[in-house]
């Protein structure tokens, strides 16, 4: 397959200034979740521009859309996300905390690199397709608000990755390696209390505390803790305190709370729980709740098939090329790291790779190696909506290295570097990888198979939606 590599490499490269030019302006937009309206028209557009055709404002997003080239099986899909984050503005390449003049948002997770690089992917294997007149589809699926709002989940509620026979991604990352490790499930719930104002001092007796429900609810929800699995998580906070009077008894006040848990049927369950706590606490003071289910999405589930195809295509492809002052910006990045997080972090590479591994990273500031294949029963401590996907069909991970070891992630050392030669070399590695793992899938018809039962077996071969039918993307954010 070297022949293949050399190939992939010459599309992808080919490609560079316009990749790279592409990544930099979705970097200067820094939209957040559900409006990242000129970073999904400017991915759309590109795919135009290539010859794809595009069906925009899907599963009731307007910027969400799907890009496909190609007709009949077997199909095969690219994962693309382009939401920023808030508060996490910063200048490319800048080791030190300056604002950057888009706002206040910023790339702190890399999603200007993840769609770019995906979309990359996409169009290398549409030149395969068209060079050797490979049969097939390749689609691209413009995926919003992974943050928060959780848009993956929504489409694929809308059936829309039900019809591919695999999906791959990638995520910025410090190393070099496919994800083998599963992920929580997570779901998100408003709890909307109301009361009965009036004056706390004169006649409190008349008053019901929206403030004092959601008070015991998190009483409540603390003892919960002693009784849920201990891999499962529960955090909140207040979206309402209802309001600055003291002397006033609070007739309204919100909690927004995150449930998760290592299979989605767990969050499910541990949902309810937490839901009878509001209920509880609602009942104990006289108010009533109103309990809304914002997003929610599912566990990943690597598929191992998927997942070795793209081993060998890293392993094919090799690590980002970084340059010498690339090194050199990453080094000095990580000056501003503690010492300690620095030995932890290679501390993890000898637990989860082994001791020769971790001391060839001894003293470097960017990977420079490809590690080795590996799967994790235990689930990592995040999550992602890249889970909904792998409940629909069959779907493999990348990580790939974007920025320094030891950079913490949704920071604005991330930000500043996933604007600049570091973010862009690793996003151009991991476009190649992909493309390479996407066309060994299409021209393997065993794989396919084999990938598909390995999919049926540990999902049921049917998506678990998270979250009620009726449940609406939260457009305009949680309030």
């Amino acid at each position: 397959m070297e022949q293949l590599a050399g190939i992939l490499d010459g599309y992808i490269e080919q490609k560079r200034e316009k990749l790279v030019s592409l990544s930099e302006e979705i970097w200067r937009y820094a939209e957040v979740g559900f409006q990242e309206f000129q970073s999904a028209e400017a991915l759309a557009r590109c795919l135009e521009e290539e010859g794809f055709s595009v069906e925009r404002q899907i599963a009731g997003i307007p910027t969400a859309f799907v890009a496909s080239f190609g007709s009949g099986e077997p199909k095969i899909g690219f994962l693309g996300e382009y939401d920023a984050l808030f508060d996490l503005s910063q200048e490319a390449g800048n080791t030190q905390r300056v604002l950057y003049q888009n706002g206040q948002a910023g790339h702190g997770c890399g999603h200007n690199a993840l769609g770019v690089g995906s979309l990359g992917a996409a169009l290398a294997v549409k030149a395969y397709m068209q060079e050797h007149s490979l049969p097939g589809t390749v689609l691209y699926y413009g995926c919003p608000a992974e943050e928060d709002g959780s848009g993956k989940m929504f489409m694929a509620k809308a059936g829309l990755f039900d019809q591919l026979d695999g999906a791959f991604t990638w995520h910025p990352s410090s190393k070099n390696a496919v994800d083998g490790c599963s992920s929580l499930a997570c779901i998100g719930v408003l709890y909307r209390f109301h009361g009965r104002a009036t004056h706390a001092a004169g006649q409190p007796h008349l008053g019901r505390s929206a403030l004092d429900a959601c008070e015991l609810m998190n009483v409540g929800v603390n003892y919960l803790r002693e009784h849920m699995i201990q891999e499962a998580r529960i955090h909140y906070a207040y979206r309402d305190a209802g309001g600055a009077a003291p002397n006033v008894v609070q007739d309204h006040a919100a909690l927004y709370y995150f449930v998760r848990a290592p299979k989605v049927s767990q969050a499910l369950e541990l949902r309810e729980r937490v839901d009878n706590c509001a209920r509880g606490a609602a009942l104990m003071t006289g108010t009533t709740v109103e309990i809304t289910t914002t997003d929610g999405l599912c566990d990943f589930i690597p598929n191992q098939t998927l997942s070795a195809l793209l081993q060998q295509g890293l392993e094919a492809m090799d690590a980002p090329r970084f340059t010498q002052e690339d090194r050199a910006l990453a080094a000095q990045f990580q000056k501003g790291y503690p010492e300690a997080e620095l030995r932890a972090k290679n501390e993890s590479y000898a637990k989860d790779y082994g001791p020769a591994i971790a001391k060839k990273l001894e003293g470097k500031a960017l990977m420079d190696l490809v590690l080795p294949l590996r799967f994790d029963p235990a689930a990592s401590p995040g999550s992602t909506d890249v889970g909904d996907v792998s409940y629909a069909c069959p779907t493999a991970q990348l990580n790939m290295a974007t920025y320094a070891i030891g950079t913490p992630g949704h920071s604005w050392q991330l930000t500043a570097q996933s604007g600049c030669g570091i973010g862009h070399e690793g996003m151009l590695a991991a476009a190649k990888v992909m493309a390479y793992a996407g066309l060994s899938a299409m021209q393997n018809p065993e794989a396919l198979k084999k990938a598909k039962e390995e999919y049926q077996k540990a999902t049921g071969g049917k998506y678990i939606c998270p979250v009620p039918e009726d449940t609406k993307p939260m457009l305009d954010g949680v309030k």
